[in-house]
């Protein structure tokens, strides 16, 4: 029998690495397609025509007109924040009272109970014919949109106090520090460089910080569209260390006045650190999280240690061709 090469044995393991190669990296590279941009997801919650810069749809939001305690019309309905909330919560939370109740759902809860998928789905109209945004958002826009309600939208409704809206146990001095690198060179030492237009009126950012802190939440983790400010979701920003700014932001001039009493975590549950979304938020939610990591492990394990043979079988085939 006549003996074979034994470099044809060295080409073959060459081409093994290659697919083991290609097995390893191409997995990770469709998770992070998939994944989206969660800033600009954000940015698209907050204003998405801005975002495009494109002119929103004229009249209403379809779905607008199911309800009736909003007197708002036109472009702002076509905004995400406008019937979910800053603090995504919808009619469960900022939104619960007042002239932004609306009535619609929040999107916080329901977006940890599907999957990135679903979320576009639902975006697309799949599931409510009147709430299709894919004329006006492409896929790439609707898929960060979903990365952000998956994985960026933070849940602080335990940190802010519902009657004083100030911020709860916060770190005033670490919130100083964050605020005087990366905010005071645009807004100032007092906050009151850059005015806002606020439900009609100019404010300061203490003003907004302590009238609707959940939107200056959002704001300083994400940005606002159309401006190019530093945000504290590029700058690695923790959940408490944005809060902590907001804290320090309340103490500015404008904001709530400083006879208010700060009020704290005494008395109230003890509960864990809301999650930037992603993680599970529940027990039934965290063993289905589980077992699809162990499902997703275990099928590249088996495509892995498959390699490895072929490896070890090429390796011993080559040596028993040189004698």
């Amino acid at each position: 029998m006549k003996r074979l090469d034994p470099w044809y044995g060295v080409v073959w393991l060459f081409i093994t690495l290659l697919l083991i190669l290609g097995v390893s990296f191409q997995p990770a590279a469709a998770q992070s397609a998939a994944d989206g941009d969660v800033a600009r997801g954000a940015a698209l919650y907050d204003h998405w025509a801005a975002v495009l810069e494109v002119q929103p749809p004229a009249g209403s939001m379809p779905l607008w007109d199911s309800q009736s305690t909003n007197t708002r019309s036109g472009a702002d309905t076509w905004r995400c924040s406008t019937c979910h909330g800053w603090d995504y919560q919808g009619k469960d939370g900022a939104y619960r009272a007042g002239s932004n109740y609306t009535g619609f759902p929040g999107v916080l809860t329901a977006a940890q109970k599907m999957d990135t998928a679903q979320i576009v789905a639902a975006l697309q109209g799949k599931t409510n014919p009147q709430h299709d945004f894919s004329s006006y958002l492409d896929d790439a826009s609707l898929n960060d949109l979903a990365a952000f309600l998956k994985a960026g939208a933070v849940d602080d409704s335990q940190f802010i106090d519902p009657t004083s809206l100030k911020v709860l146990d916060g770190n005033l001095t670490q919130g100083q520090t964050l605020y005087e690198k990366r905010c005071a060179s645009c807004h100032g030492s007092d906050g009151a460089k850059i005015a806002f237009r606020f439900e009609g009126t100019d404010a300061t950012l203490g003003t907004l910080a302590a009238v609707d802190p959940w939107r200056f939440l959002h704001k300083t983790r994400f940005g606002t569209p159309g401006t190019h400010m530093p945000i504290g979701y590029e700058q690695n920003w923790t959940a408490q260390e944005g809060r902590d700014v907001l804290l320090y932001a309340q103490s500015l001039p404008g904001a709530l006045p400083e006879t208010t009493q700060n009020p704290s975590m005494e008395g109230r549950p003890d509960l864990p650190s809301p999650s930037t979304g992603g993680p599970a938020q529940n027990f039934f939610t965290a063993i289905l999280t589980a077992l699809g990591a162990m499902a997703a492990s275990l099928g590249f394990a088996v495509l892995l240690g498959g390699a490895l043979i072929g490896i070890l079988l090429l390796i011993v085939w080559f040596i028993r061709g040189r004698k």
